[in-house]
């Protein structure tokens, strides 16, 4: 009987490694899903109770979130570290803005993204077979795309709108009565954008964080408001500013020197 060489039983030995390698890497990632499923259903379940609403918008909630999950990798719709917290985090942040809505039938979402809090509210709102109807503002084209398709499976009464707030706002002035932004620009910036429908009638709705005070006192340096806060029910240093009446400001012209 032929006896195999030390250099053949290691060369062997590599082969069987490489051969149970993808296994390996296999029940790896399983674990990493698994873990990953556990702590965004521990998360859903922390929510249901918070957001209520009827089964039939928890289905079509969850269909959102799935449909989500399959567009992340190639969008990043959020920040990859709040997935596990996909519900309190997202979806009942966006939420708590519905009851402010409630005479409003309306609705510009402005920078939509991945759904925040525009296609949200537009989910919940096809729940009281309401007349509302939601302007979805995304100018990248591939979210606008993912929009699309959410509002398509979700049943969702929503627009969406794959153009610059700068071109579209203009346009819905006068229709809108309400606009929402979420974590799209400091409240100087948001006010500029909004300006076409605030100006005209229109509320905003906006969450804003820690920073809210220093972003009122910057932004009543340009324009002139009414407005007041609400605390927010997901974050203990967040508030959801409620604003009205907005007018610019005017400033006297410039003062030229004396021309020789």
């Amino acid at each position: 009987m032929r006896r195999r060489s030390p250099s053949s039983k290691r060369a062997e030995d590599s082969r069987a490694k490489l051969k149970s390698a993808p296994n390996e890497d296999f029940n790896a990632t399983q674990m990493v899903g698994d873990r990953f499923a556990a702590s965004l259903g521990d998360d859903r379940k922390k929510a249901i109770p918070e957001l209520e609403v009827s089964r039939e918008t928890i289905e079509r909630l969850g269909v959102y979130v799935d449909l989500l999950l399959r567009w992340q990798s190639a969008l990043n719709l959020v920040a990859p570290s709040t997935l596990p917290s996909l519900w309190t985090r997202h979806i009942l942040d966006s939420a708590q803005i519905a009851s402010l809505l409630a005479r409003h039938t309306s609705i510009a979402d402005v920078g939509s993204g991945g759904g925040f809090p525009g296609l949200v509210l537009a989910i919940l709102a096809a729940q009281d077979a309401s007349q509302a109807r939601f302007h979805l503002i995304e100018s990248d084209q591939r979210k606008a795309s993912f929009l699309r398709e959410a509002a398509r499976v979700t049943g969702a009464p929503a627009r969406v709108h794959g153009r610059r707030a700068e071109e579209v706002l203009p346009e819905l002035a006068g229709e809108v009565t309400a606009v929402t932004a979420r974590a799209l620009a400091p409240l100087p910036r948001l006010l500029d954008l909004a300006e076409p429908l605030l100006t005209t009638g229109a509320e905003g709705f906006f969450p804003k964080g820690e920073t809210l005070s220093s972003e009122v006192r910057e932004a009543s340096e340009l324009f002139d408001f009414e407005s007041r806060t609400l605390p927010s029910k997901t974050d203990e240093k967040g508030r959801i500013l409620v604003l009205w009446n907005l007018r610019r400001q005017k400033r006297p012209p410039a003062i030229l020197g004396n021309r020789k």
